[in-house]
């Protein structure tokens, strides 16, 4: 699991947002065409279009349930019942974690608006908040594909 927070966060260092950065970590494990997966997580940063609604590490951890599910389940009929339920019980233990999923209320500040962006900035939001987000989702993941 080190390993896969390690990608993760240099993947977000390195220009990947955060639903990006959680993917990257479970290409090597899943097997998925990293490149499509990527391009695929590209407008959920900043909590889906930088609208700020759900977390991109929880969008992007959403993604890897359904490859994980996809890959390790064979009856489709199985996978679209189990999939809800772990998405559901992932967020329900990210919410835990963070008293919320929604990226607004985690960073408390508009990163649309000048001001906000400024607030991130000043405030260290990239490494207080969004890095803490991304790694508590791989550790929350990791949880459920144990299981």
């Amino acid at each position: 699991m080190e390993k896969k927070v390690s990608t993760a966060i240099d993947a977000f260092y390195s220009g990947n947002n955060c639903a990006q950065s959680v993917i990257k970590a479970y290409v090597d494990e899943l097997n998925f065409d990293e490149q499509l997966a990527l391009d695929m997580a590209l407008g959920f940063g900043g909590g889906m279009g930088k609208m700020q609604k759900a977390c991109g590490a929880v969008t992007g951890s959403y993604m890897v349930i359904g490859i994980h599910n996809s890959r390790l389940i064979d009856n489709p009929d199985e996978r679209k019942e189990i999939t809800p339920l772990m998405i559901q019980n992932f967020k329900k233990k990210f919410c835990q974690r963070h008293q919320t999923d929604q990226c607004v209320h985690l960073l408390g500040c508009d990163i649309r608006t000048e001001a906000g962006q400024e607030y991130f900035k000043e405030h260290n939001l990239k490494e207080k908040v969004c890095s803490k987000c991304i790694e508590s989702s791989i550790i929350i993941l990791d949880e459920l594909f144990t299981r």
